[in-house]
């Protein structure tokens, strides 16, 4: 497949930059790029990628969005040398240092929940600190066999506090989250599939043709459907079952006025017929 790196990233520094962007058809691909520094997070990376991810939102012909990295990690969480700290002298300015600055990871962060298109991340490598609260930002969590995760925030004696706490434990459960944060315990890949935090663990020799196999599939589903169910599901897990129900119906109800849903029955039916359905 042709790639083509967008214009925004090339033209932004003179330098290597700490993000690659390219676009396998109708995959956009992310690409964290310092791999000598493990690929520690900079502000320039996550500039990079608000941009890239905007570009997504905003492209109706991408249809799924892949995170990844290069080298042997695939983060090593936040680059605490680069830039310098802004004091903070107070509970209140710590509080604001997270929810408006930290280099813009909450409004990203917050933003990669609501764009109603897949996003996927494949960890090649350690997924550490900041690099896995981005990741509980993603729709899909694919994990190679070499892979783990830990949030280091527990040495300093504070708490990952950018989706290390809130995003973990709504997927994992506060169960394994006290294991992670409490116990302070990193757990390789196939621990991590047990918990609930990664939806695949593929060997490592075949990961990345996987991920892209996986990606594949993701955009040749219905746009509209994969929309709705991304806003649904959440709603459904933040309401009572009743009003859960009402979220199903409310979201069925503009999807079954499409022509899609009725094509798709017609060709599900014709299956049948000749003695096979679609997958």
């Amino acid at each position: 497949a042709c790639r083509a790196r967008l214009n925004y990233c090339e033209n932004a520094m003179t330098d290597t930059p700490h993000l690659l962007i390219e676009e396998q058809g109708a995959i956009l691909i992310a690409t964290l790029n310092r791999p000598d520094k493990l690929n520690a997070l900079t502000a320039q990376a996550m500039e990079l990628f608000e941009q890239a991810l905007h570009h997504f939102r905003d492209t109706p012909e991408l249809k799924v969005m892949l995170v990844r990295a290069t080298g042997r990690y695939f983060c090593s969480g936040v680059d605490l040398r680069s830039g310098k700290p802004t004091p903070m002298l107070t509970g209140s300015s710590i509080r604001e240092q997270h929810r408006l600055r930290t280099m813009g990871m909450h409004r990203i962060y917050d933003e990669m929940e609501a764009i109603e298109k897949p996003i996927v991340v494949a960890h090649q490598g350690p997924c550490v600190g900041g690099g896995l609260e981005l990741s509980l930002s993603c729709d899909f969590r694919l994990a190679a066999s070499s892979a783990s995760y830990a949030f280091p925030e527990g040495k300093f004696g504070v708490l990952p506090a950018s989706n290390g706490v809130s995003r973990l434990a709504r997927i994992i459960g506060t169960h394994w989250t006290r294991y992670i944060i409490m116990a302070n315990l990193a757990v390789d890949a196939d621990k991590a599939m047990i918990m609930g935090l990664v939806h695949e663990v593929f060997p490592d020799d075949s990961f990345e043709e996987q991920v892209m196999q996986f990606c594949s599939h993701l955009a040749a589903q219905n746009g509209e459907q994969m929309g709705l169910a991304k806003i649904a599901i959440e709603l459904a897990h933040d309401v009572g079952l009743a009003q859960a129900r009402n979220v199903e119906r409310m979201a069925n109800s503009a999807l079954m006025l499409a022509p899609a849903y009725r094509e798709g029955i017609e060709r599900y039916i014709k299956g049948i017929g000749s003695g096979g359905a679609d997958k």
